[in-house]
C-alpha cells in the first residue's frame, strides 16, 4: 500500500498557511505517496480544493485524515500551537509521523506528550544548515517573508516616504533605515528597504556578514565592541553574555538616534531574544520614528515591545508583530510546502518512511520516536 500523507486545516488561532500547496505536489510525484487532505485546508492561503483534487489529492474529513495518514504535514505542530495543539495530539495515533514547526527546544511539555502518544515528530526548526538540506530550510523561507513584511509595516507606519523625490515642491529626503541582525530576515529587510528607496544601514555582531550587507547597497555599521565568537553552530548568531549586550547597547544608542526606522531581527534558536534597544535609546529617537521588532515572538529585541501589539513611547511607534509569514499566506505556504515536500521525498525510500538515525538530517530533526524523546539537545533540556 502507498504511504498515506495527510494535510489538515491549521488549528492555531490566526494561522492562514497550509502545509502543502498545489505547486509543490510535483516534488512528490515519483515518491509513491498518496495525499489526503481536509476540505478547505488551503482556502485561507488562497488554494481552493479544486487545485488539489486536480492533482489527485483525496478529500477526507479532518478526523479521517488524522486516523488514516501515516505521515501528517503541519505548519504549526502541537508545540507551536499551545492553544489547540493538545486536541491535535489526541487525534494522533501510535506509529504515526508528524512533520512541522513545533518549538521543540522550548515547548518541552508538547515534546513529552508527542513521545507519550508514540508519535515520531520531525521538527522543521531543527533542519541542519548544510548544503544537502538547503532546499528543506523552512526557517529561512519564513524569515524571508518576515523581513519583507516588516519593511512594509514600517513604510505604512512612518509619516515620511521612503525614497528621495525631486518635486516641484522641493526635494523630499529619503528615510533612513537601520536593520539590526543580518540573518535571512535582516538581509531581506535590507533589500526591501533599498527597493523602496531608503538609505539603509545594517548591523550584526558577526563581522563575516559585512560583505553581504554591503552587496545589497547598505552601509555596514561598525561598533567599538569585541564580537569574537559571535557566530554559533550552523551560521546562527550565538547567545552572548549580558556584559556584551550592555556594551553593545551603549554603542548603539547614538546610531539609533540618526535613523527614522529600526527593524530588529536578532534571535537565537531556543533562547529568549536579547534586548538591544532600551527605553533610553528610544527616547533619543525623533518623534514619528518607527521600530518593527521581528523578534517579538521570542520576547523582542526592544525593551518596550509588547508581542502582538503596537505601542507608542515619546512619539516613537513600536510594532511587535507575531507570525508575519501568515500575513502573506499564499507565498509563505508555497515556499513552506516546497521545503516540507523536499524533506518528505528525502525520507521516503521504496514507498516507506525511512528514519535512519545515522543520517545527519534525520538525526538533527527527529525529536520523538518509539515513545521516547530522542533528540540530544531536547533531552539535555529535560534533565
Amino acid at each position: 500500500m502507498p504511504l498515506k500523507v495527510g494535510i489538515v486545516t491549521e488549528s492555531a488561532p490566526g494561522e492562514r498557511r497550509v502545509a502543502m500547496a498545489p505547486q509543490a505536489i510535483a516534488v512528490l510525484n515519483k515518491s509513491g505517496v498518496e495525499l489526503l487532505m481536509e476540505p478547505g485546508a488551503g482556502g485561507r492561503a488562497g488554494f481552493p480544493d479544486g487545485e488539489f483534487t486536480a492533482k489527485n489529492v483525496a478529500l477526507l474529513p479532518r478526523g479521517e485524515v488524522f486516523s488514516t495518514a501515516d505521515v501528517l504535514l503541519q505548519v504549526r505542530s502541537p508545540g507551536a500551537n499551545p492553544e489547540c495543539g493538545a486536541a491535535d495530539i489526541a487525534r494522533m495515533r501510535r506509529g504515526q509521523a508528524v512533520i512541522g514547526f513545533g518549538e521543540p527546544l522550548t515547548a518541552l511539555d508538547a515534546d513529552r506528550a508527542l513521545a507519550d502518544a508514540g508519535v515520531s515528530f520531525l521538527s522543521m526548526e531543527l533542519m541542519p544548515r548544510i548544503t544537502r538540506a538547503q532546499s528543506m530550510d523552512a526557517l529561512s523561507s519564513m524569515a524571508t517573508i518576515a523581513g519583507y513584511k516588516a519593511v512594509l509595516i514600517a513604510a505604512d507606519s512612518l509619516p515620511r516616504m521612503f525614497p528621495m523625490l525631486m518635486t516641484a515642491a522641493g526635494t523630499v529626503a529619503p528615510a533612513k533605515v537601520l536593520v539590526i541582525g543580518a540573518g535571512v530576515a535582516g538581509l531581506q529587510a535590507i533589500a526591501t528597504a533599498r527597493r523602496l528607496g531608503a538609505v539603509v544601514s545594517g548591523y550584526d555582531i558577526r563581522a563575516a556578514v559585512k560583505e553581504q550587507i554591503e552587496s545589497l547597497g547598505a552601509r555596514f555599521i561598525v561598533l567599538n565592541v569585541e564580537t569574537g565568537g559571535a557566530e554559533g553552530q550552523g551560521g546562527y548568531a550565538k547567545a552572548m553574555d549580558e556584559d556584551f549586550y550592555r556594551r553593545q547597547r551603549e554603542a548603539m544608542a547614538a546610531v539609533l538616534a540618526g535613523h527614522n526606522v529600526v527593524i530588529t531581527t536578532a534571535a537565537v534558536p531556543g533562547r529568549k531574544a536579547p534586548v538591544l534597544v532600551t527605553r533610553e535609546m528610544i527616547a533619543a529617537m525623533e518623534p514619528g520614528s518607527v521600530i518593527v521588532d521581528i523578534a517579538a515572538e521570542r520576547g523582542g529585541n526592544c525593551e518596550l515591545t509588547v508581542p502582538g501589539q503596537t505601542v507608542e513611547e515619546n512619539g516613537v511607534r513600536i510594532h511587535g508583530p507575531l507570525n508575519l509569514p501568515s500575513t502573506i499566506p499564499y507565498h509563505a505556504s508555497q515556499m513552506y510546502a516546497r521545503n516540507i515536500a523536499t524533506f518528505l521525498k528525502y525520507l521516503v525510500k521504496d514507498g516507506a518512511l525511512n528514519l535512519n538515525p545515522e543520517d545527519e538530517i534525520v538525526r538533527e530533526t527527529l525529536v520523538t520516536h518509539n515513545g521516547e524523546i530522542v533528540h540530544p539537545r531536547v533531552r539535555e533540556l529535560l534533565v
